[in-house]
């Protein structure tokens, strides 16, 4: 991709521009669409398995593409439906960033991709290595020092707002499956939320991807395909609707 992976563009490889906010937050709601998209699959969700900042590509307008499903798994919709978890002989992805639980029993479901995503989330708003991330964060809020943790490249962090990206992330971090929020119906509204923040927010011409053609409409072009799946298209739209709604009551409650 014209942008490498978000990994590359995260720690500036080859000196390149620093990523602002606004486009971090439209990164992040782009990732929870494309995940939702596999968990929802039918009859079998599919598990991810190694989500990371190398493996989501950025386009020529920045936009994410989740890549390199290799370790992608299917599982049994009779499991799906039931305990959402299916053990497997062996268990795969990157340190760091594997589930916890499945590495220590390697009970699979789709639970398992949001530890990833969680890890993920941190590193965006901190452009810092995933070793102990979750315990540094957590640390840094507890001492009132939140924003130390924040990328300094970025000069003019929404503070309050990454806050709430920062807790839910960490949730979405614990050790115990059952404690991670679901995606459909607690983080990808949250994301969207943010994401319509930023866009009210962004400057035209910012790393060249905030042209009149970006907005939500550089959202849906993540995965023209995706979206003309009947199930996420309706996912989306109930997503889209949430989050909007959630952007203007906080308008109307600070006005």
């Amino acid at each position: 991709m014209a942008n490498g992976s978000l990994d590359d563009r995260l720690f500036r490889r080859g000196n390149t521009p620093v990523l602002p906010w606004q486009l971090r937050f439209r990164i992040a709601a782009e990732i929870g669409t494309g995940l939702l998209f596999l968990h929802q699959t039918k009859p079998e969700p599919l598990v991810h398995r190694d989500l990371k900042p190398g493996n989501i590509l950025l386009d020529h307008n920045y936009v994410s593409k989740i890549s390199d499903v290799g370790l992608a798994r299917l599982v049994p919709p009779t499991v799906a439906d039931t305990v959402t978890q299916y053990r497997i002989t062996s268990t795969a992805g990157t340190f760091c960033y594997i589930d916890p639980e499945y590495q220590q029993t390697g009970m699979l479901g789709i639970k398992s991709d949001i530890y990833s995503l969680g890890i993920m989330l941190l590193q965006l708003i901190t452009a810092k290595p995933p070793m102990g991330l979750t315990h540094h964060v957590e640390r840094a809020i507890e001492k009132g020092n939140f924003k130390e943790m924040l990328d300094p490249a970025v000069p003019d962090w929404p503070v309050e707002e990454v806050l709430v990206f920062a807790k839910m992330s960490l949730k979405c971090a614990e050790l115990r499956r059952r404690d991670r929020p679901d995606l459909a119906t607690a983080i990808l509204p949250e994301l969207n939320r943010l994401r319509a923040l930023a866009e009210d927010h962004m400057h035209h011409g910012v790393l060249g991807c905030m042209s009149p053609h970006g907005g939500s409409h550089s959202h849906i072009s993540i995965t023209h395909d995706i979206m003309s799946d009947p199930l996420m298209q309706s996912s989306y739209e109930s997503s889209k609707s949430r989050s909007t709604s959630a952007s203007s009551g906080r308008r109307a409650s600070l006005a």
